[in-house]
């Protein structure tokens, strides 16, 4: 005598903390662009959920793994005020005191490079636009 064991389905459940994306961004064919992420971020899981959910094709980069290079860093930040790249909430970041005394670009850099977790995320590259964070009016407008 046999008998049929049913096979338990495992699903998680992610609640995401940002509106669903609007109604013609859900279907609209996007172009495609890298994300720079760290997957453990939920701003970066938020981003990335929201930008697939409105179509777009992420070419994604785990930076913590694959680190940004200090000639990528500079070359992502260009001519752009570097202190904005920070991230604000990083402990390198507090226990240094880098909003009163911020460090030079080129200190800025090295630090970026050396330390992934000290630049701001996730970053949204399309073209020559540049997104940091979760900002979903500015991906919107992409």
């Amino acid at each position: 005598m046999t008998t049929a064991r049913k096979k338990k389905t495992v699903t998680k459940s992610h609640k995401l903390s940002v509106s669903p994306a609007p109604e013609g961004k859900r279907t609209k064919n996007r172009a495609s662009v890298e994300f720079l992420q760290k997957p453990s971020c939920t701003t970066c899981r938020n981003a990335r959920a929201y930008m697939e959910q409105c179509g777009f094709d992420l070419r994604l980069r785990d930076i913590g793994k694959d680190r940004l290079r200090a000639e990528e860093v500079k070359k992502l930040i260009g001519k752009r005020d570097y202190k904005t790249f920070l991230n604000t909430r990083n402990e390198i970041y507090r226990r240094n005191n880098m909003k009163e005394n911020p460090p030079s670009r080129a200190e800025a850099i090295k630090m970026i490079a050396e330390e992934p977790n000290l630049i701001r995320r996730p970053i949204i590259i399309a073209g020559n636009k540049i997104i940091l964070g979760f900002d979903q009016e500015s991906i919107d407008g992409l």
